[in-house]
C-alpha cells in the first residue's frame, strides 16, 4: 500500500543505558527448532510428465512418481529424473510409459505401479510387469507379503506371484485400498466408502449419510483411526467404520476438496487439497501453498521418506518439503548472507532485487524503489544493533557504508538539506516512476482525486558530475527513517569521527525544516507532496487531519534527536514551542487512529521508527509519561500481531510485562525463503474476506502465521488476503533481522543455546 510515498561513545551509550528501561518479561532462550524448506522437483518436458498422481519411497531412498506420461524415478543424491528401465526384453518403452496412477511400497521396500495396462513393480532403476492382469489398475496397496489393486475392471489379489482375481464388492471407481485391522479391506471410492471384511461389508458415506460419496484418498492415524478425504473434507472412523469426526472449514481445515492424505513420522496428520497441503498437529491446522512451498497447489498424494522429508505429488510436478535444525542466530546468518550477496547496491543503498525469472535468484539484478532511503536506514539501524551485541567490526563497517550512502542522498541534491528519495547510476534505463508529461485533462482527474495532489512531471534529476540521477517529491516517511537510522548509529555504533558527521548530518536536515516553517521543501521551492509538520497544516486543514498524530510525533522526534546529537538549544526550543503553544501534546495522545478509513500499518512502522528518539531521550517525566501512553495505545492497536518489530520496540522502549512468545514465533516461522511469491489466503475456507482494520483492503477475519503470509515489511499490512508479486522480486531480509537484532540488544532474545 502506499501512503505517504510516491502514491502512497562511552559517553551516550551511559545515557543510553540509564534511559533504556528493563527488559520485558524472561528472555526468550534460542533453542534449536526445526525450519521446514521447500524444493520444487519438475519431472521433464515429456508431455504430462508433470502431472503427478502417486509418490513413494523404495528401501534404497529412491523416490517413485506416477505421472500420465508413466513412472520416474529420483535416486539419492541425484537431482535429475530418469525413467525406470525393463527387467523383461518383451516389454517396450511404450507399455513402461502410458499413464500411472497410483503407487505403493511393501515390507522389502519394493514399489507397486498400478497403471494403464497392469501392475507393475520396481527397484533400483528396474521394474517389471505383472502377469496376470492387462486392465487399467487405479488403486494399489502393498500389506506385507501381499499386494491388492483395483480398477474399473475388477478387484485383484497377488501374493508370492500369484494373481487372485475378485469381483468387486463397490463402485467400480475405485481411488484408494487399505487393509483392515481385521483381515478386511477398505476401499475409497467415487460412490462411497466401502469396509468389506470377513464378518459382513460395511457401506459407509453414501448418499444417505449426510457426508460426500465422492471419497479421493484414504489413511490410519497413529491412533488407528481411519482418515477420509473427499469432497467436503475429513471424515474420520474407528477400526470398526463407526463415525468419530468430521474436520471441516468449520474447525480449521483450509479446504474442503481435500485430495488424499497420509500421516507424517511425527504423528501429523497431512490433507492434499485443491488450494495446497494442509496439516494437522492434534490442536490446529496449517497450510503449505503457493510457489514457496509447492511446484503447484493441487497436491495429488504425499509420502515421507526415514529422514522425515515429505514428497508432494502435484499437477506441476514434485515437492520435496524438508526440514532444517536452525537456531535463531543461524536462521539470521542464512538472512544476512542473501542481503549482503543481491540487496546492497551503489553507494550502499539496501533494498530489495528484481528477478528476471521469477523465483530464479541466479537472474536478479537491483533496482530502485521510492524509499531506498527509509529502508536503507532500518539496514542501518539493523548493523548498528548487531555492532553493539557483537562488537563485529564488519557490523561497524557495513553501519558507516550505509550511513554514507543516506549521507549522499543529502549531498547529491547539492541543497543544503534537501534529500533525495533515492539515486541511480545515470547509465540506468530502467526506473521505478519514471519522468513523465502530465496534461492538462490529466492533471484535473488527479486533482479531483486528491486535492493535496503535487504536480511532479520530472521525477529524475541527474547530479551534478552526471554520474547519478536523483528522485525527489521526497516523503515524510523517508526522513523518519533516516532519522530513526541515524539515531541508532549514533548511540550504538559510530564512533568519535562518525558521530560528528551524524550530528551534521541532522543538524542540516532538520535545520533546514525548521527554517522553512516545519515543511520539507524541493528545490522547486514547493513543500513536497507529503512534507508536512507545520502547525497551520495539520492543526488547520482538514485534509491534513489523517496525518496530525503521526506527523507531530515525527517532527518531534527530529527535534529531540537534534538537540540529542548537536546540543543546538534551539531545537530545544522549537520542541517546546510545537507541545505548548501549538497543543502537538494533544496531537501526540492520538497519534495512533483507530479510524478504519485513515488507518494504515504504514503509520504504525513511521510510529515506530519515531517513538524510539522522544522516549530514549526525553527526560522531562511529564512528557514521558505522554510519550509512554502514546506508546501504549500504538502497541494496543498491534499487539495481535506478534509483529517482533513492534513489539521488540515496545518491549526495549517500555518495559514491563510483555509475553513476546508470538514475536518470537514469528521470527522462527517465517521462511528462508525471501522469494515475494504471491500468497493468495482469499481461496481458502476457514478464513472470511473483511473489510478490517483496514478499510482500503480485502483482509482475512484471522492472522495466518507467517509461513502462510506474503514476505512481510513493516508498512504492509499483514491482514490482506492477497500478497506478494508472483516472485519478481526478493526481499532484503532487513524486515526479520532488525527486530532481530533489537531482540538480542534489549535482552529479549537470547544467544544461541
Amino acid at each position: 500500500m502506499e501512503h505517504r510515498r510516491s502514491q502512497p561513545a562511552a559517553v551516550a551509550c551511559i545515557l543510553l543505558a540509564a534511559l533504556l528501561p528493563a527488559p520485558a518479561g524472561e528472555r526468550i532462550a534460542d533453542k534449536p527448532f526445526l525450519q521446514e524448506v521447500h524444493e520444487g522437483h519438475p519431472l521433464g518436458v515429456d508431455p504430462g510428465a508433470n502431472d503427478a498422481r502417486a509418490v513413494a519411497l523404495d528401501s534404497t531412498g529412491s523416490v517413485w512418481v506416477a505421472t500420465r506420461a508413466g513412472l520416474y524415478r529420483l535416486a539419492p543424491g541425484e537431482t535429475g529424473w530418469s525413467r525406470p528401465t525393463s527387467a523383461q526384453e518383451a516389454t517396450s518403452p511404450a507399455d513402461r510409459n502410458g499413464p500411472a496412477f497410483d503407487l505403493s511400497s511393501d515390507a522389502d521396500g519394493v514399489v507397486w505401479a498400478g497403471a494403464w495396462n497392469g501392475v507393475w513393480r520396481g527397484k533400483g532403476s528396474r521394474v517389471e510387469k505383472l502377469p496376470g492382469i492387462e486392465a487399467p489398475v487405479a488403486a494399489i496397496c502393498a500389506a506385507g507379503k501381499v499386494v491388492f489393486a483395483a480398477g474399473p475392471d475388477g478387484l485383484w489379489e497377488i501374493a508370492a506371484d500369484r494373481v487372485t482375481s475378485k469381483p468387486l464388492p463397490c463402485s467400480r471407481n475405485v481411488r484408494a485400498i487399505l487393509p483392515s485391522a481385521d483381515g478386511g479391506l477398505w476401499l475409497a471410492t467415487a460412490m462411497g466408502l466401502h469396509l468389506e471384511r470377513p464378518g459382513g461389508a460395511l457401506k459407509l458415506q453414501t448418499g444417505d449419510s449426510g457426508f460426500s460419496t465422492d471419497v479421493r484418498g484414504i489413511a490410519f492415524a497413529r491412533d488407528g483411526f481411519l482418515w477420509s478425504a473427499g469432497l467436503g473434507g475429513i471424515v474420520v472412523y474407528n477400526d470398526a467404520g463407526r463415525f468419530q469426526a468430521q474436520p471441516t472449514p468449520a474447525v480449521g481445515l483450509p479446504s474442503s476438496d481435500a485430495r488424499c492424505v497420509a500421516p507424517g513420522l511425527d504423528g501429523r496428520m497431512w490433507v492434499g487439497t485443491a488450494i495446497g497441503l494442509a496439516c494437522f498437529d492434534g490442536r490446529t491446522w496449517s497450510l503449505r501453498h503457493s510457489k514457496r512451498w509447492l511446484v503447484d497447489d493441487d497436491v495429488r498424494d504425499v509420502a515421507f521418506g526415514p529422514d522425515g522429508t515429505g514428497w508432494v505429488a502435484t499437477a506441476g510436478g514434485v515437492s520435496a518439503l524438508r526440514q532444517r535444525r536452525l537456531t535463531l542466530a543461524e536462521k539470521a546468518e542464512h538472512y544476512h548472507r542473501i542481503c549482503a550477496a543481491r540487496h546492497v547496491r551503489e553507494p550502499g543503498l539496501v533494498e530489495k532485487c528484481r528477478l528476471r525469472v521469477p523465483g530464479d535468484v541466479s537472474t536478479w539484478e537491483p533496482q530502485d524503489d521510492d524509499n531506498d532511503g527509509q529502508y536503507t536506514s532500518m539496514y542501518l539501524a539493523m548493523e548498528s544493533f548487531r555492532f553493539a551485541v557483537t562488537k563485529d567490526p564488519e557490523a561497524r563497517a557495513a553501519a558507516r557504508r550505509a550511513f554514507h550512502a543516506l549521507k549522499f542522498l543529502q549531498e547529491v541534491t547539492g541543497t543544503r538539506g534537501f534529500v533525495a528519495r533515492t539515486v541511480i547510476p545515470s547509465t540506468w534505463t530502467r526506473m521505478f516512476d519514471p519522468n513523465e508529461a502530465i496534461g492538462a485533462a490529466e492533471w484535473a482527474e488527479r486533482r479531483v482525486r486528491d486535492a493535496r495532489e503535487k504536480r511532479v512531471e520530472l521525477h529524475w534529476r541527474p547530479s551534478k558530475d552526471g554520474k547519478w540521477l536523483w528522485k525527489g517529491d521526497t516523503s515524510s516517511d523517508e526522513i523518519t527513517g533516516h532519522m530513526y537510522g541515524y539515531l541508532v548509529y549514533y548511540d550504538l555504533a559510530a564512533d568519535g569521527d562518525e558521530r560528528k558527521l551524524v550530528s551534521e548530518q541532522v543538524d542540516r536536515v532538520v535545520g533546514t525544516i525548521v527554517d522553512d516553517g516545519f515543511a520539507l521543501k524541493d528545490i522547486d521551492g514547493a513543500p513536497t507532496r507529503w512534507g508536512m509538520w507545520a502547525p497551520e497544516k495539520l492543526n488547520g486543514d482538514p485534509d491534513w487531519a489523517p496525518e496530525r498524530g503521526v506527523n507531530s510525533v515525527e517532527i518531534l522526534s527530529y527535534l529531540k534527536l537534534a538537540k540529542h546529537v548537536t546540543g543546538d538549544p534551539k531545537y530545544e526550543e522549537h520542541y517546546r514551542r510545537l507541545l505548548r503553544d501549538h497543543r502537538y501534546d494533544l496531537n501526540v495522545q492520538r497519534a495512533k487512529t483507530l479510524n478504519p478509513s485513515w488507518r494504515t500499518h504504514i503509520d504504525d512502522e513511521l510510529l515506530a521508527l519515531a517513538y524510539p528518539a522522544l522516549c530514549l531521550h526525553e527526560t522531562d517525566p511529564e512528557l514521558r509519561t505522554l510519550y509512554r501512553q502514546s506508546l501504549a495505545s500504538w502497541h494496543a492497536a498491534v499487539r495481535e500481531e506478534h509483529s517482533p518489530y513492534f513489539d521488540f520496540t515496545y518491549a526495549g522502549l517500555a518495559g514491563g510485562d510483555l509475553s513476546l512468545d508470538g514475536a518470537v514465533e514469528f521470527l522462527r516461522d517465517a521462511p528462508l525463503d525471501l522469494v515475494r511469491w504471491t500468497i493468495d489466503n482469499s481461496r481458502r475456507e476457514d478464513l472470511r474476506l473483511v473489510r478490517s482494520p483496514e478499510l482500503e483492503h480485502l483482509q482475512t477475519s484471522r492472522l495466518p502465521p507467517a509461513s502462510e503470509r506474503g514476505v512481510m515489511r513493516w508498512d504492509d499490512n499483514p491482514w490482506i488476503a492477497v500478497q506478494g508479486d508472483g516472485g519478481q522480486t526478493e526481499s532484503d531480509g532487513v524486515y526479520w533481522l532488525l527486530p532481530y537484532w533489537m531482540g538480542r540488544y534489549h535482552g529479549l532474545v537470547g544467544p544461541p543455546e
